[in-house]
Protein backbone atom coordinates (compact mmCIF):
# COMPACT_ATOMS: atom_id res chain seq x y z
CA UNK A 1 0.00 0.00 0.00
CA UNK A 2 1.25 3.49 -0.85
CA UNK A 3 1.89 5.65 2.21
CA UNK A 4 1.50 9.42 2.01
CA UNK A 5 4.66 11.43 1.51
CA UNK A 6 4.31 14.60 3.58
CA UNK A 7 7.78 16.00 2.87
CA UNK A 8 6.72 18.50 0.19
CA UNK A 9 3.80 19.77 2.24
CA UNK A 10 5.86 20.05 5.41
CA UNK A 11 8.50 22.00 3.50
CA UNK A 12 6.01 24.72 2.54
CA UNK A 13 7.07 28.00 4.13
CA UNK A 14 4.06 29.55 5.87
CA UNK A 15 3.24 33.06 4.74
CA UNK A 16 1.14 35.26 7.06
CA UNK A 17 -2.50 35.34 6.06
CA UNK A 18 -2.61 39.10 5.66
CA UNK A 19 0.36 38.92 3.31
CA UNK A 20 -1.36 36.23 1.25
CA UNK A 21 -4.33 38.55 0.73
CA UNK A 22 -2.03 41.44 -0.17
CA UNK A 23 -0.19 39.30 -2.71
CA UNK A 24 -3.25 37.94 -4.55
CA UNK A 25 -6.36 39.96 -5.37
CA UNK A 26 -8.06 36.75 -6.54
CA UNK A 27 -7.45 34.81 -3.36
CA UNK A 28 -11.10 34.68 -2.31
CA UNK A 29 -12.30 33.37 -5.66
CA UNK A 30 -9.45 30.83 -5.81
CA UNK A 31 -10.32 29.41 -2.40
CA UNK A 32 -14.10 29.52 -2.38
CA UNK A 33 -16.91 27.46 -3.88
CA UNK A 34 -20.68 27.53 -4.11
CA UNK A 35 -22.50 24.20 -3.99
CA UNK A 36 -26.11 23.28 -3.19
CA UNK A 37 -26.98 26.54 -1.48
CA UNK A 38 -23.77 26.70 0.57
CA UNK A 39 -20.88 29.14 0.13
CA UNK A 40 -17.49 27.75 1.19
CA UNK A 41 -14.57 30.09 1.94
CA UNK A 42 -11.07 28.79 2.74
CA UNK A 43 -9.29 32.06 1.91
CA UNK A 44 -8.46 32.68 5.60
CA UNK A 45 -6.47 29.45 5.72
CA UNK A 46 -2.80 29.18 4.78
CA UNK A 47 -3.55 27.27 1.57
CA UNK A 48 -1.71 28.69 -1.44
CA UNK A 49 -1.42 27.76 -5.09
CA UNK A 50 1.80 25.96 -4.19
CA UNK A 51 0.07 24.05 -1.38
CA UNK A 52 -2.84 23.11 -3.63
CA UNK A 53 -0.37 21.77 -6.19
CA UNK A 54 1.39 19.70 -3.53
CA UNK A 55 -1.88 18.30 -2.22
CA UNK A 56 -3.09 17.52 -5.75
CA UNK A 57 0.10 15.51 -6.30
CA UNK A 58 -0.49 13.72 -3.00
CA UNK A 59 -4.09 12.97 -4.00
CA UNK A 60 -2.87 11.47 -7.28
CA UNK A 61 -0.26 9.32 -5.52
CA UNK A 62 -2.88 8.05 -3.04
CA UNK A 63 -5.37 7.25 -5.82
CA UNK A 64 -8.09 9.57 -4.55
CA UNK A 65 -10.03 9.67 -7.83
CA UNK A 66 -10.12 5.89 -8.20
CA UNK A 67 -11.03 5.37 -4.55
CA UNK A 68 -13.81 7.91 -4.90
CA UNK A 69 -15.09 5.89 -7.85
CA UNK A 70 -14.83 2.69 -5.81
CA UNK A 71 -16.85 4.27 -3.01
CA UNK A 72 -19.73 5.14 -5.34
CA UNK A 73 -19.49 1.82 -7.20
CA UNK A 74 -20.21 -0.11 -4.00
CA UNK A 75 -16.81 -1.79 -3.90
CA UNK A 76 -15.49 -3.06 -0.53
CA UNK A 77 -13.74 0.16 0.52
CA UNK A 78 -14.12 -0.89 4.17
CA UNK A 79 -11.17 -3.20 3.78
CA UNK A 80 -10.81 -4.38 7.38
CA UNK A 81 -14.40 -5.64 7.43
CA UNK A 82 -14.53 -6.59 3.75
CA UNK A 83 -17.62 -4.62 2.80
CA UNK A 84 -18.80 -1.54 0.97
CA UNK A 85 -19.72 1.81 2.53
CA UNK A 86 -22.98 2.66 0.81
CA UNK A 87 -24.47 5.62 2.63
CA UNK A 88 -24.43 7.57 -0.65
CA UNK A 89 -26.68 4.92 -2.21
CA UNK A 90 -29.31 5.84 0.39
CA UNK A 91 -29.65 9.19 -1.38
CA UNK A 92 -29.53 7.74 -4.90
CA UNK A 93 -25.80 7.97 -5.72
CA UNK A 94 -24.25 4.52 -5.88
CA UNK A 95 -24.31 1.13 -7.53
CA UNK A 96 -27.70 0.64 -9.25
CA UNK A 97 -28.55 -2.48 -7.26
CA UNK A 98 -27.66 -0.75 -4.01
CA UNK A 99 -29.74 2.30 -4.89
CA UNK A 100 -32.67 0.00 -5.76
CA UNK A 101 -32.36 -1.77 -2.40
CA UNK A 102 -32.24 1.56 -0.57
CA UNK A 103 -35.33 2.75 -2.44
CA UNK A 104 -37.17 -0.44 -1.46
CA UNK A 105 -36.28 0.03 2.21
CA UNK A 106 -37.37 3.67 2.02
CA UNK A 107 -40.69 2.61 0.50
CA UNK A 108 -41.15 0.27 3.44
CA UNK A 109 -40.38 3.09 5.87
CA UNK A 110 -42.84 5.36 4.15
CA UNK A 111 -45.52 2.66 4.33
CA UNK A 112 -44.99 2.38 8.07
CA UNK A 113 -45.13 6.18 8.44
CA UNK A 114 -48.34 6.28 6.40
CA UNK A 115 -49.81 3.64 8.71
CA UNK A 116 -48.84 5.63 11.80
CA UNK A 117 -50.36 8.79 10.37
CA UNK A 118 -53.55 6.83 9.62
CA UNK A 119 -53.57 5.76 13.30
CA UNK A 120 -53.12 2.07 12.50
CA UNK A 121 -50.89 1.99 15.59
CA UNK A 122 -53.46 3.87 17.65
CA UNK A 123 -53.50 7.60 18.39
CA UNK A 124 -49.73 8.17 18.39
CA UNK A 125 -48.72 11.65 19.54
CA UNK A 126 -45.06 11.19 20.54
CA UNK A 127 -41.98 9.22 19.50
CA UNK A 128 -39.46 7.82 21.97
CA UNK A 129 -36.39 6.94 19.91
CA UNK A 130 -33.66 4.94 21.66
CA UNK A 131 -30.27 4.42 20.04
CA UNK A 132 -26.68 5.44 20.59
CA UNK A 133 -23.86 6.93 18.53
CA UNK A 134 -24.89 7.32 14.92
CA UNK A 135 -28.27 5.80 15.69
CA UNK A 136 -29.05 8.87 17.81
CA UNK A 137 -26.79 11.79 16.88
CA UNK A 138 -27.96 12.10 13.27
CA UNK A 139 -31.73 11.93 13.95
CA UNK A 140 -31.33 14.22 16.95
CA UNK A 141 -29.56 16.85 14.83
CA UNK A 142 -32.21 16.64 12.10
CA UNK A 143 -35.17 16.99 14.45
CA UNK A 144 -33.58 19.78 16.47
CA UNK A 145 -32.48 21.75 13.41
CA UNK A 146 -35.60 21.37 11.29
CA UNK A 147 -38.43 20.49 13.65
CA UNK A 148 -39.00 23.74 15.49
CA UNK A 149 -41.88 24.85 13.27
CA UNK A 150 -43.77 21.56 13.18
CA UNK A 151 -46.21 20.09 15.68
CA UNK A 152 -46.77 16.77 13.89
CA UNK A 153 -45.28 14.66 16.69
CA UNK A 154 -43.28 15.30 19.81
CA UNK A 155 -39.91 13.54 19.69
CA UNK A 156 -37.45 12.47 22.38
CA UNK A 157 -34.18 10.84 21.34
CA UNK A 158 -32.40 8.99 24.13
CA UNK A 159 -28.90 7.59 23.78
CA UNK A 160 -27.40 7.63 27.26
CA UNK A 161 -27.73 4.45 29.33
CA UNK A 162 -28.02 6.75 32.37
CA UNK A 163 -31.57 6.18 33.60
CA UNK A 164 -31.98 9.89 34.27
CA UNK A 165 -31.93 10.55 30.51
CA UNK A 166 -34.64 7.97 29.85
CA UNK A 167 -36.78 9.12 32.78
CA UNK A 168 -36.61 12.71 31.56
CA UNK A 169 -38.04 11.60 28.22
CA UNK A 170 -40.68 9.30 29.67
CA UNK A 171 -41.88 11.99 32.05
CA UNK A 172 -42.84 14.11 29.03
CA UNK A 173 -45.01 11.49 27.34
CA UNK A 174 -48.15 9.42 27.80
CA UNK A 175 -47.19 5.75 27.24
CA UNK A 176 -50.55 5.03 25.60
CA UNK A 177 -49.86 7.51 22.79
CA UNK A 178 -46.10 6.93 22.46
CA UNK A 179 -44.33 5.01 19.72
CA UNK A 180 -41.06 3.35 20.78
CA UNK A 181 -38.48 3.33 17.98
CA UNK A 182 -35.49 1.09 18.70
CA UNK A 183 -32.49 1.99 16.52
CA UNK A 184 -29.63 -0.47 16.52
CA UNK A 185 -27.73 -1.78 13.52
CA UNK A 186 -27.09 -5.15 15.16
CA UNK A 187 -30.07 -5.05 17.54
CA UNK A 188 -27.69 -6.16 20.27
CA UNK A 189 -26.26 -2.80 21.41
CA UNK A 190 -26.18 -3.07 25.21
CA UNK A 191 -27.15 0.50 26.07
CA UNK A 192 -29.94 0.66 23.49
CA UNK A 193 -31.49 -2.68 24.38
CA UNK A 194 -31.47 -1.85 28.12
CA UNK A 195 -33.21 1.46 27.39
CA UNK A 196 -35.71 -0.37 25.18
CA UNK A 197 -36.52 -2.91 27.91
CA UNK A 198 -37.07 -0.14 30.43
CA UNK A 199 -39.29 1.76 27.99
CA UNK A 200 -41.39 -1.37 27.44
CA UNK A 201 -41.77 -1.77 31.20
CA UNK A 202 -42.89 1.86 31.43
CA UNK A 203 -45.51 1.23 28.76
CA UNK A 204 -46.83 -1.85 30.57
CA UNK A 205 -46.99 0.02 33.87
CA UNK A 206 -48.81 2.81 32.06
CA UNK A 207 -51.62 0.49 31.01
CA UNK A 208 -50.55 -0.38 27.46
CA UNK A 209 -51.92 -3.89 26.93
CA UNK A 210 -49.69 -4.72 23.95
CA UNK A 211 -46.55 -2.57 24.16
CA UNK A 212 -44.92 -4.45 21.26
CA UNK A 213 -47.74 -3.13 19.11
CA UNK A 214 -46.24 0.34 19.62
CA UNK A 215 -42.66 -0.66 18.79
CA UNK A 216 -40.74 0.01 15.57
CA UNK A 217 -37.34 -1.63 14.98
CA UNK A 218 -34.77 0.23 12.84
CA UNK A 219 -31.98 -2.23 12.12
CA UNK A 220 -29.72 -4.00 9.64
CA UNK A 221 -30.39 -7.26 11.53
CA UNK A 222 -34.16 -7.81 11.14
CA UNK A 223 -33.91 -11.41 12.33
CA UNK A 224 -32.59 -10.19 15.70
CA UNK A 225 -35.48 -7.75 16.05
CA UNK A 226 -37.89 -10.57 15.25
CA UNK A 227 -36.29 -12.77 17.94
CA UNK A 228 -36.57 -9.88 20.41
CA UNK A 229 -40.31 -9.77 19.87
CA UNK A 230 -40.93 -7.06 17.26
CA UNK A 231 -43.57 -7.97 14.68
CA UNK A 232 -42.18 -8.34 11.16
CA UNK A 233 -44.51 -5.61 9.87
CA UNK A 234 -42.92 -3.19 12.33
CA UNK A 235 -39.31 -3.83 11.36
CA UNK A 236 -37.81 -1.18 9.06
CA UNK A 237 -34.44 -2.49 7.83
CA UNK A 238 -31.44 -0.82 6.29
CA UNK A 239 -28.41 -2.19 4.53
CA UNK A 240 -25.52 -3.82 6.38
CA UNK A 241 -23.19 -1.72 4.20
CA UNK A 242 -24.37 1.53 5.83
CA UNK A 243 -22.24 2.45 8.84
CA UNK A 244 -23.84 3.77 12.01
CA UNK A 245 -22.45 7.29 11.88
CA UNK A 246 -23.41 7.50 8.21
CA UNK A 247 -26.91 6.10 8.70
CA UNK A 248 -29.27 9.05 9.20
CA UNK A 249 -30.24 8.73 5.50
CA UNK A 250 -31.56 5.22 6.10
CA UNK A 251 -34.35 3.99 8.37
CA UNK A 252 -32.32 5.40 11.27
CA UNK A 253 -33.74 8.74 10.09
CA UNK A 254 -37.25 7.42 10.84
CA UNK A 255 -38.07 9.84 13.70
CA UNK A 256 -37.07 12.79 11.52
CA UNK A 257 -39.11 11.52 8.57
CA UNK A 258 -42.13 11.07 10.84
CA UNK A 259 -41.75 14.34 12.73
CA UNK A 260 -40.89 16.51 9.70
CA UNK A 261 -42.96 14.73 7.07
CA UNK A 262 -41.92 12.51 4.18
CA UNK A 263 -41.50 15.39 1.74
CA UNK A 264 -38.93 16.99 4.04
CA UNK A 265 -37.03 13.70 4.31
CA UNK A 266 -36.93 13.39 0.52
CA UNK A 267 -35.62 16.95 0.27
CA UNK A 268 -32.89 16.03 2.77
CA UNK A 269 -31.86 13.10 0.59
CA UNK A 270 -31.86 15.19 -2.58
CA UNK A 271 -29.69 17.89 -1.00
CA UNK A 272 -27.19 15.23 0.02
CA UNK A 273 -27.31 13.71 -3.46
CA UNK A 274 -26.51 17.10 -4.98
CA UNK A 275 -23.38 17.29 -2.83
CA UNK A 276 -22.52 13.69 -3.75
CA UNK A 277 -22.75 14.54 -7.45
CA UNK A 278 -20.52 17.56 -6.91
CA UNK A 279 -17.96 15.41 -5.10
CA UNK A 280 -18.13 12.61 -7.68
CA UNK A 281 -18.03 14.74 -10.85
CA UNK A 282 -16.12 17.94 -10.05
CA UNK A 283 -12.34 18.17 -10.67
CA UNK A 284 -10.38 17.86 -7.44
CA UNK A 285 -9.00 21.41 -7.50
CA UNK A 286 -12.58 22.80 -7.53
CA UNK A 287 -14.14 20.17 -5.30
CA UNK A 288 -15.50 21.40 -1.96
CA UNK A 289 -14.90 18.24 0.16
CA UNK A 290 -11.43 17.88 -1.37
CA UNK A 291 -10.39 21.49 -0.73
CA UNK A 292 -11.66 21.25 2.83
CA UNK A 293 -9.60 18.11 3.40
CA UNK A 294 -6.52 19.83 1.96
CA UNK A 295 -6.93 22.57 4.58
CA UNK A 296 -7.47 20.00 7.34
CA UNK A 297 -4.35 18.08 6.40
CA UNK A 298 -2.22 21.18 6.01
CA UNK A 299 -2.76 22.04 9.65
CA UNK A 300 -2.30 18.53 11.05
CA UNK A 301 0.70 17.58 8.91
CA UNK A 302 2.53 20.86 8.26
CA UNK A 303 1.64 22.89 11.34
CA UNK A 304 1.22 20.19 14.00
CA UNK A 305 -2.31 21.20 15.01
CA UNK A 306 -3.91 18.62 17.27
CA UNK A 307 -7.43 20.03 17.37
CA UNK A 308 -10.02 21.47 14.98
CA UNK A 309 -12.90 23.61 16.21
CA UNK A 310 -16.34 24.07 14.63
CA UNK A 311 -18.68 26.87 15.72
CA UNK A 312 -22.29 27.04 14.59
CA UNK A 313 -23.59 30.60 14.50
CA UNK A 314 -27.17 29.40 14.50
CA UNK A 315 -28.98 27.93 17.50
CA UNK A 316 -30.70 25.40 15.24
CA UNK A 317 -27.29 23.85 14.54
CA UNK A 318 -26.21 23.58 18.16
CA UNK A 319 -25.83 19.79 17.85
CA UNK A 320 -23.58 20.03 14.79
CA UNK A 321 -20.26 20.06 16.75
CA UNK A 322 -21.28 16.90 18.62
CA UNK A 323 -22.31 15.25 15.37
CA UNK A 324 -18.97 16.15 13.79
CA UNK A 325 -17.05 14.81 16.78
CA UNK A 326 -18.34 11.32 16.15
CA UNK A 327 -18.17 11.51 12.37
CA UNK A 328 -14.57 12.71 12.27
CA UNK A 329 -12.97 11.12 15.30
CA UNK A 330 -14.66 7.73 15.06
CA UNK A 331 -13.89 7.59 11.36
CA UNK A 332 -10.31 8.85 11.27
CA UNK A 333 -9.03 8.45 14.81
CA UNK A 334 -6.76 5.61 13.77
CA UNK A 335 -3.14 4.68 14.41
CA UNK A 336 -2.77 2.06 11.68
CA UNK A 337 -3.13 2.21 7.92
CA UNK A 338 -5.89 0.48 5.99
CA UNK A 339 -3.48 -2.48 5.73
CA UNK A 340 -2.87 -2.59 9.49
CA UNK A 341 0.59 -1.00 9.47
CA UNK A 342 1.45 1.61 12.14
CA UNK A 343 1.23 5.20 10.95
CA UNK A 344 4.11 7.57 11.59
CA UNK A 345 2.14 10.82 11.24
CA UNK A 346 -0.91 12.40 12.88
CA UNK A 347 -4.34 11.25 11.75
CA UNK A 348 -7.58 12.90 12.87
CA UNK A 349 -7.34 15.99 15.05
CA UNK A 350 -9.58 16.31 18.09
CA UNK A 351 -12.85 17.87 16.92
CA UNK A 352 -14.62 20.20 19.31
CA UNK A 353 -16.68 23.35 19.18
CA UNK A 354 -19.72 25.24 20.34
CA UNK A 355 -22.47 27.66 19.45
CA UNK A 356 -22.13 31.24 18.26
CA UNK A 357 -21.70 34.09 20.66
CA UNK A 358 -21.90 31.72 23.66
CA UNK A 359 -18.57 30.25 22.60
CA UNK A 360 -17.06 33.70 22.12
CA UNK A 361 -17.52 34.32 25.84
CA UNK A 362 -16.17 30.91 26.81
CA UNK A 363 -13.32 29.63 24.66
CA UNK A 364 -12.32 32.35 22.22
CA UNK A 365 -9.85 33.80 24.72
CA UNK A 366 -7.64 30.78 24.06
CA UNK A 367 -8.26 30.89 20.32
CA UNK A 368 -7.20 34.55 20.03
CA UNK A 369 -4.42 34.76 22.61
CA UNK A 370 -3.56 31.24 23.73
CA UNK A 371 -0.48 29.23 22.80
CA UNK A 372 -2.34 26.68 20.63
CA UNK A 373 -2.86 27.10 16.92
CA UNK A 374 -6.42 25.89 16.29
CA UNK A 375 -8.01 25.98 12.84
CA UNK A 376 -11.62 27.17 13.18
CA UNK A 377 -14.66 26.56 11.07
CA UNK A 378 -17.60 28.95 11.21
CA UNK A 379 -21.04 27.77 10.05
CA UNK A 380 -23.75 30.39 9.56
CA UNK A 381 -27.07 30.86 7.80
CA UNK A 382 -28.02 33.98 5.82
CA UNK A 383 -31.78 33.64 6.30
CA UNK A 384 -32.81 34.14 9.93
CA UNK A 385 -34.55 31.34 11.76
CA UNK A 386 -36.48 33.66 14.06
CA UNK A 387 -39.22 36.25 13.63
CA UNK A 388 -37.69 38.84 15.94
CA UNK A 389 -36.31 42.21 14.93
CA UNK A 390 -33.65 41.98 12.25
CA UNK A 391 -31.00 43.19 14.72
CA UNK A 392 -30.70 39.75 16.35
CA UNK A 393 -29.64 37.86 13.23
CA UNK A 394 -27.59 40.76 11.90
CA UNK A 395 -25.58 40.92 15.11
CA UNK A 396 -25.15 37.14 15.09
CA UNK A 397 -23.68 37.07 11.58
CA UNK A 398 -21.58 40.21 12.10
CA UNK A 399 -20.03 38.55 15.13
CA UNK A 400 -19.18 35.47 13.08
CA UNK A 401 -17.60 37.47 10.26
CA UNK A 402 -15.72 39.72 12.69
CA UNK A 403 -14.27 36.79 14.62
CA UNK A 404 -12.72 35.37 11.48
CA UNK A 405 -11.31 38.77 10.55
CA UNK A 406 -9.92 39.35 14.05
CA UNK A 407 -8.31 35.92 14.25
CA UNK A 408 -6.52 36.62 10.99
CA UNK A 409 -5.55 40.27 11.43
CA UNK A 410 -4.76 40.38 15.14
CA UNK A 411 -3.94 43.69 16.83
CA UNK A 412 -0.71 45.11 18.18
CA UNK A 413 -0.69 46.77 21.61
CA UNK A 414 1.95 48.20 23.95
CA UNK A 415 0.53 46.01 26.71
CA UNK A 416 1.25 42.37 25.78
CA UNK A 417 -1.86 41.24 27.67
CA UNK A 418 -3.96 43.27 25.26
CA UNK A 419 -2.11 42.23 22.09
CA UNK A 420 -3.59 39.79 19.55
CA UNK A 421 -0.96 37.89 17.53
CA UNK A 422 -3.30 37.20 14.61
CA UNK A 423 -2.45 34.90 11.69
CA UNK A 424 -4.93 32.37 13.08
CA UNK A 425 -6.80 30.43 10.40
CA UNK A 426 -10.51 29.94 9.87
CA UNK A 427 -12.87 28.73 7.18
CA UNK A 428 -16.49 29.76 6.73
CA UNK A 429 -19.52 27.82 5.53
CA UNK A 430 -22.44 30.13 4.81
CA UNK A 431 -25.81 28.53 4.05
CA UNK A 432 -28.44 30.47 2.12
CA UNK A 433 -31.08 29.06 4.47
CA UNK A 434 -31.49 26.14 6.83
CA UNK A 435 -33.95 23.75 5.23
CA UNK A 436 -33.92 19.98 4.60
CA UNK A 437 -32.19 20.25 1.23
CA UNK A 438 -29.38 22.51 2.42
CA UNK A 439 -28.85 20.58 5.65
CA UNK A 440 -28.65 17.37 3.63
CA UNK A 441 -25.96 18.92 1.43
CA UNK A 442 -24.04 20.18 4.47
CA UNK A 443 -23.95 16.79 6.19
CA UNK A 444 -23.01 14.99 2.97
CA UNK A 445 -20.17 17.50 2.54
CA UNK A 446 -18.82 16.57 5.96
CA UNK A 447 -19.07 12.85 5.18
CA UNK A 448 -17.19 13.14 1.89
CA UNK A 449 -14.61 15.47 3.44
CA UNK A 450 -13.98 12.81 6.10
CA UNK A 451 -13.53 10.21 3.35
CA UNK A 452 -11.01 12.38 1.47
CA UNK A 453 -9.03 12.92 4.67
CA UNK A 454 -8.91 9.17 5.20
CA UNK A 455 -7.76 8.39 1.65
CA UNK A 456 -4.93 10.92 1.85
CA UNK A 457 -3.95 9.55 5.26
CA UNK A 458 -4.00 5.98 3.99
CA UNK A 459 -6.45 4.82 6.67
CA UNK A 460 -9.88 3.18 6.72
CA UNK A 461 -12.63 5.58 7.88
CA UNK A 462 -15.35 2.93 7.97
CA UNK A 463 -14.38 0.69 10.89
CA UNK A 464 -14.49 1.68 14.57
CA UNK A 465 -12.95 -1.11 16.63
CA UNK A 466 -11.75 1.43 19.19
CA UNK A 467 -15.23 1.77 20.68
CA UNK A 468 -15.48 -1.92 21.57
CA UNK A 469 -12.87 -2.77 24.23
CA UNK A 470 -14.26 -0.70 27.11
CA UNK A 471 -17.80 -1.97 26.44
CA UNK A 472 -16.58 -5.58 26.36
CA UNK A 473 -14.78 -5.11 29.66
CA UNK A 474 -17.87 -3.52 31.26
CA UNK A 475 -19.98 -6.48 30.17
CA UNK A 476 -17.43 -8.96 31.46
CA UNK A 477 -17.24 -7.09 34.78
CA UNK A 478 -21.04 -7.16 35.10
CA UNK A 479 -20.88 -10.94 34.72
CA UNK A 480 -18.04 -11.22 37.24
CA UNK A 481 -15.65 -12.64 34.71
CA UNK A 482 -12.81 -10.13 34.62
CA UNK A 483 -10.00 -9.19 37.01
CA UNK A 484 -9.15 -5.51 36.88
CA UNK A 485 -6.19 -3.45 38.03
CA UNK A 486 -6.13 -2.37 41.69
CA UNK A 487 -7.56 1.09 40.99
CA UNK A 488 -10.52 -0.16 38.95
CA UNK A 489 -11.21 -2.96 41.43
CA UNK A 490 -11.31 -0.42 44.26
CA UNK A 491 -13.70 1.85 42.34
CA UNK A 492 -16.06 -1.07 41.63
CA UNK A 493 -15.96 -2.07 45.31
CA UNK A 494 -16.77 1.49 46.41
CA UNK A 495 -19.69 1.75 43.98
CA UNK A 496 -21.25 -1.68 44.44
CA UNK A 497 -19.84 -3.04 47.68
Amino acid sequence: MTLPDWSTIRALAPTPLTALFNQDANRVSMLSADVAGIHFDWSKTHLTAEALSAFSALAASMGLASKRDALFAGEPVNVTEGRAAEHSAERGEGAPESVARARAYQARMRAVIDAIEAEAFGPIRSILHVGIGGSALGPDLLVDALGRDTDRYEVAIVSNVDGVALEDAMDRFDPKTTLLAIASKTFTTTETMLNAESALAWMREGGVEDPYGQVIALTAAPEKALEWGVDQTRIVPFSESVGGRYSLWSSIGFPAALALGWNAFEELLEGAAEMDRHFRLTPLEQNAPVLAAFADLYYTQARGCETRAAFAYDQRLKLLPSYLQQLEMESNGKSVTAKGEPVTYPTAPITWGGVGTDAQHAVFQLLHQGTHLVPLEFVGVIEAGDALAEDHHRQLLLNMFAQGAALMAGKAHDDPARAYPGDRPSSTLLLDRLDPRTLGALLAFYEQRTFVNAVLLGINPFDQFGVELGKQMAKAADQGGLDFDASTTDLIRRAFG
